[in-house]
């Protein structure tokens, strides 16, 4: 665990990696906890209408363990993938921890996901059990009979057992508490996250369980030395995604570090500060774009009362404006940090031990080693624009891209696995992020790859061909364009596009669907047929120019 030294300079020379050879996510987050402290609050679900249920770590032990049991008796074994489709709740999290427990690989998957986007990620991986709600049931219904491998829904709120199905609570309740880990080894695989190409479909980083042993100096870190007295996190990024379990939930967990949960239908500034100030949130993961909705709100501290102790901020530059409203308005200055899905948490800043450079992304993690490379690996100078890379090994890494070993050679230069990103470090060992290196679209905090967007627009019977890129957008960073060239015979219009917008937004995510679309005769195109999204690009910064 780090601890607060003179300067950022001797926590980093004292940060040493202590990877055992076996090691288990679900028993360092819950069951050591629940055997450490069994009445300790792990998790606070507060359900936006006023309810509040707290669960210790060991209800969390007893109940992942009764759904490790249920998975077991299910047929279900070691190295077996677990789909997970739910909201923050206490069924998110006993699923993951159960999962691990068991020696099964658990994906996250994001509610708002349409058909096609869940169709891909359920059949790519080959996963025999999700875990839903009957919110998200109808969802799987649909696809079901495309799934072969798809053996058994769990399903909160289902009221009944049927066929392939049981009611997620009354299995539980069925099932013993008494249950033994399987001895996992660090290496072992334990979670696959898809992130977003740019090219074709999403890929699932493959993590093994150390990769939760490789988030814990960065969360320390930014959160400027976790655990403090009274800390307690909360975040609106769902649970779904590698910064909301990971970054914020198991991270806590590791350090028994209570945790609040709400499904909230929408984000809402004013809700969400009264949600951190009814339950005195100490430490907060806030997305740029949900902190400008914050900002929005008039003296937010004299009016809700909230205490943050910390507050962290990843997945778009947050600008010095930004900053400085945070130290004026909520009395502290936020951190920023920086990582991807596939090596996560890998630059941060802590306003405890260094300056913070408004605009930067901050300095290396203690035990992690990043640097800005050429295109054969070099390190290049500083002040040099480059690509930021990592380099192995290192814990938090993927093992790899699942079922792609081409797409995981290419991430890598030498030793070095490639961000994606353009950045430049200063004499001081800053990390300044510059743009993409590839063609994937940043919005809001998601990362967005243009291919599946294109992909799904292409099964739309209005459209021939389709190009999407993002575009400068004030509030988000980044919006989704695309470009569509229509079939033959067919006149664009407003009701035509609205209907081309839907249609991608049902079939992907909302956060994914273009909210500019442009109607064109052609594309720019290479000569072997790809798209020269760089051109589209080119064309959109001479508009907000004003350029010819």
């Amino acid at each position: 665990m780090l601890t607060p030294a003179d300067t950022y300079d001797d926590v980093y020379r004292l940060m040493q990696w202590r990877v055992p050879e076996f090691y288990n996510m679900g028993v360092d987050v819950c069951d050591k906890n629940a055997d450490a402290r069994p009445d300790a609050v792990g998790l606070i679900v507060d359900d936006e209408d006023g309810a509040v249920t707290r669960y210790s770590f060991g209800d969390l032990k007893r109940l992942s363990n009764r759904l490790a049991n249920v998975l077991g008796a299910s047929g279900v074994g070691k190295g077996e993938r677990i789909g997970i489709l739910l909201s923050q709740s206490v069924e998110v999290a006993m699923a993951h921890v159960a999962a691990w427990k068991a020696g099964c690989i658990s994906i996250p998957l994001f509610t708002l996901f349409g058909e096609d986007a869940l169709e891909f990620r359920i059949a790519d991986s080959q996963a025999r059990v999700v875990v839903t709600d009957t919110a998200n049931l109808g969802k799987l219904e649909a696809i079901r009979d495309r799934l072969p491998n798809l053996k058994l829904l769990l399903v909160v709120g289902a009221g009944r057992d049927g066929l392939g199905m049981l009611d997620f609570w009354s299995a539980v309740e069925r099932a013993s508490d008494a249950f033994t880990p399987v001895a996992t080894r660090a290496e072992d695989p334990g979670l696959i996250i898809y992130t977003s190409g740019t090219t074709g479909n999403p890929k699932g980083a493959l993590h093994a369980h150390r990769a939760l042993l490789g988030h814990l100096p960065a969360v320390e870190f930014f959160n400027e030395f976790l655990p403090q007295p009274g800390d307690l996190m909360w975040t609106p990024a769902e649970w779904a995604w590698i910064g909301g379990l990971m970054n914020v939930l198991m991270s806590s967990w590791h350090h028994g570090v209570p945790v609040l949960a709400q499904r909230a239908r929408k984000f809402d500034p004013e809700k969400a500060l009264a949600l951190m100030a009814r339950h005195g949130v100490r430490n907060t993961f806030m997305p740029p774009t949900a902190l400008r909705m914050i900002r929005q709100v008039e003296a937010p501290r004299e009016r809700f009362g909230v205490t943050l102790r910390t507050l962290t901020c990843a997945g778009e530059p947050m600008g010095v404006e930004l900053l400085d409203w945070c130290r004026a308005e909520l009395g502290l200055t936020p951190n920023e940090y920086y990582g991807q899905t596939e090596c996560n948490l890998v630059v941060a800043n802590c306003a405890q031990i260094m300056g913070v450079k408004p605009g930067s992304m901050g300095r290396p993690v203690p035990g992690h080693t990043v640097e800005i490379i050429d295109d054969d690996g070099a390190v290049l100078p500083v002040e040099t624009v480059g690509k930021i890379a990592v380099h192995r090994p290192d814990p938090v890494m993927m093992l790899e891209y699942w079922r792609q070993p081409e797409a995981t050679q290419a991430k890598f230069i030498g030793d070095w696995l490639v961000m994606g990103d353009l950045g430049r470090k200063d004499d001081d060992g800053y990390l300044w992020f510059i743009g993409r290196d590839d063609d994937v679209i940043t919005s809001a905090g998601y990362r967005i790859g243009p291919g599946e967007i294109e992909d799904c627009l292409g099964k739309h019977p209005a459209v021939s061909l389709a190009a999407v890129i993002g575009v400068p957008d004030e509030f988000r960073t980044e919006s989704v364009k695309a470009f569509v060239v229509l079939r033959a015979g067919l006149r664009a219009d407003a009701a035509l596009e609205e209907d081309i917008r839907t249609f991608v937004k049902t079939r992907l995510s909302p956060h994914e669907y273009p909210r500019l679309i442009e109607f064109v005769e052609s594309v720019p195109m290479t000569a072997t047929g790809k798209i020269r999204r760089g051109e589209l690009r080119e064309l959109e910064v001479r508009r907000l120019r004003g350029s010819p």
